[in-house]
């Protein structure tokens, strides 16, 4: 389905006195908007294909009906998302969930919704029909050289098909680890990881990044063989320049500063990019900025840091995405709350007075640092963030805009209310 541009135009006009009522004000309270504003417009959110479906959980799935069916209709549920807010400009395939067919047709379909193919991602926490061998007992760490072939090569197909598409990089997360004590070796199980990923990483093209992504516990509970960044780092720093260190915000212990994590990664160069979401106990893929905003404006603080004195580009010098799919939400819902989550942390470190945070820190001035942030922090900037949509020709309220326009009930006329999207 196609949202049509005069009914975000009769929406926008609809709001369009209370918004500037609220922008007029923040303007007033707060200096250097106009070029936070057109720093919002600049930031895109890359969208996981698999987050377009209700996600499961080990005891089930309970489809919210009118699930994007197969990849063009994952590509048009994104690119109904990216017109109601212009800032999910791209998307990031799972293989082998969203294998194309065609790439020419894939990728015109791509460009008519306005996106572009971010980072590819490889599945070996799976087994698949065809395959050969099993991953019951790791992909790249296995004690059998065959399974480790076999998923390296896995591997070497996902970058093959990001080239054919126009992607630049690698995700490479692994399931890899040992559930009880003794059942692995961690010293052979971490130099069988290190030599399959220095085979991937060859294959790699010249323009290209690997990101290694990791998970402290889950699917393996005693050991994971990238269990931390301290780990990631470590893989990535002897696999060479084009590896890079991905943190996914539910990938921690409970309590871990990722925040310091981000700061220190960033500063050796070794920060590729994000998964964002939000976590109550674990790596729970909730709605970023649904449970710990705070810690959400912590982590954006840093960044805003670390980039402006590395003189990164805020939307191009990292890769962005989300990487949530929860089951008791219309996804589409979802993904525009976490998009307006992030958008609202990255405006408020924009509005960090950095001279007055760095002097106070110099002098030790320990209230006066938490006074700066926490202002920041509690300091509305909706009305920041929508003017960016505005004047990116989106949506003011997209969530009001979506449902206003019953659009879930009419991708459920169109496809069924019993579809359920491929992926987890």
């Amino acid at each position: 389905m196609v949202i049509e541009k005069y009914q975000i135009e009769q929406h926008n006009s609809d709001l369009g006195a209370a918004h500037q009522k609220k922008l007029d004000y923040i303007s007033s309270e707060t200096g250097g908007i106009e070029e936070v504003i057109q720093k919002l417009v600049n930031f895109q959110i890359a969208i996981p294909s698999w987050a377009l479906g209700t996600g499961g959980t080990r005891f089930g799935r309970f489809s919210g009906g009118g699930e994007p069916r197969n990849l063009e209709e994952k590509i048009e549920d994104i690119g109904l998302l990216h017109h109601l807010n212009q800032s999910s400009g791209a998307i990031s395939l799972h293989i082998p969930w969203d294998i194309p067919k065609d790439y020419n047709a894939i990728k015109s379909l791509a460009a008519q919704k306005g996106l572009r193919f971010d980072a590819m991602n490889s599945n070996t926490f799976q087994d698949q029909e065809d395959q050969q061998h099993s991953y019951k007992f790791g992909s790249l760490q296995n004690v059998k050289k065959a399974v480790r072939k076999q998923a390296v090569e896995h591997n070497i197909e996902v970058i093959r098909h990001g080239v054919e598409l126009g992607s630049n990089s690698l995700t490479v997360w692994l399931a890899d680890g040992s559930c009880f004590p003794g059942q692995l070796n961690f010293r052979k199980a971490f130099q069988n990881t290190l030599e399959s990923l220095h085979e991937i990483y060859a294959a790699l093209p010249q323009s290209w990044k690997m990101f290694v992504e990791y998970k402290a516990y889950e699917p393996n509970f005693y050991s994971n063989t990238v269990a931390d960044w301290g780990q990631s780092l470590l893989y990535t720093s002897k696999l060479g320049p084009k590896a890079f260190t991905l943190v996914d915000l539910g990938h921690h212990l409970p309590n871990a500063n990722i925040e310091q994590i981000v700061s220190l990664l960033l500063m050796e160069g070794k920060l590729g990019g994000f998964h964002f979401n939000d976590s109550k106990n674990g790596d729970d893929d909730l709605t970023a900025g649904s449970m710990k905003p705070y810690q959400l404006f912590l982590i954006f603080n840093e960044l805003v840091e670390g980039m402006d004195a590395k003189g990164m580009d805020h939307a191009t010098g990292l890769g962005w995405m989300i990487d949530a799919s929860h089951n008791v939400k219309d996804p589409l819902e979802d993904l525009m709350q976490s998009v307006e989550a992030i958008m609202i942390a990255y405006a408020q470190a924009l509005l960090v007075d950095r001279k007055a945070l760095s002097q106070a820190q110099d002098e030790n001035d320990t209230v006066k640092c938490q006074e700066l942030l926490q202002s920041v922090f509690r300091t509305d900037v909706r009305a920041i963030v929508a003017e960016a949509r505005l004047r990116s020709g989106a949506s003011l309220n997209p969530v009001e805009l979506y449902r206003s326009l019953r659009v879930r009930d009419r991708l459920i006329r169109e496809r069924g209310a019993v579809t359920f999207a491929t992926g987890l």
